[in-house]
């Protein structure tokens, strides 16, 4: 583990950071596999403070992935509440200077000991099945595809997505 990362909870007055984060990191994220539109349309469906705050309402944590003493990322994780002993990893973001460094890899294994400790059996997440390389940081991190969804999402708008899970 990386012993630079912490993992910092958000604070209510720091969403509109999360934000910022977000339009930074998806744009170049995304550029090859989702439209501008779609990016765009996402980030408002997903990223509006109100959004994340009521996420946070319903039990999902968000914190800030800090290496060195800079933000680096962000993620967010909470409940799968369809299947039991399950955790979802619902964000897990890292600007592009601090990608390939082993910081996303040390954020996963502090999520895992948190949930271990919790009692959480699994730990699910989806990834865009052409975001190849998320999907090989996550295989790295012991991630395996259990599924695949396509999910309508709205105004056009498909997710295409591997669901992976690894044990805690």
């Amino acid at each position: 583990m990386n012993k630079s990362v912490i993992l910092r909870p958000v604070l209510k007055e720091e969403y509109g950071q999360i934000r910022k984060l977000a339009e930074t990191i998806w744009p170049l994220c995304y550029k090859e596999i989702l439209s501008v539109e779609q990016i765009a349309y996402m980030l408002d469906m997903m990223y509006a403070e109100n959004v994340i705050a009521n996420e946070i309402s319903e039990g999902i944590h968000y914190y800030f992935i800090e290496s060195n003493g800079e933000v680096a990322g962000y993620l967010a994780w909470g409940p799968w509440h369809t299947v039991p002993g399950t955790a979802k990893l619902h964000k897990l973001y890292l600007l592009p200077g601090k990608q390939g460094m082993g910081i996303g890899s040390s954020a996963i294994e502090q999520v895992i000991r948190q949930l271990k400790a919790a009692g959480v059996r699994h730990l699910r997440l989806n990834v865009n099945r052409q975001n190849a390389k998320a999907i090989k940081c996550y295989t790295a991190n012991g991630f395996t595809m259990v599924q695949l969804e396509n999910n309508d999402i709205g105004n056009g708008f498909f997710m295409t997505d591997y669901v992976m899970e690894a044990k805690v």
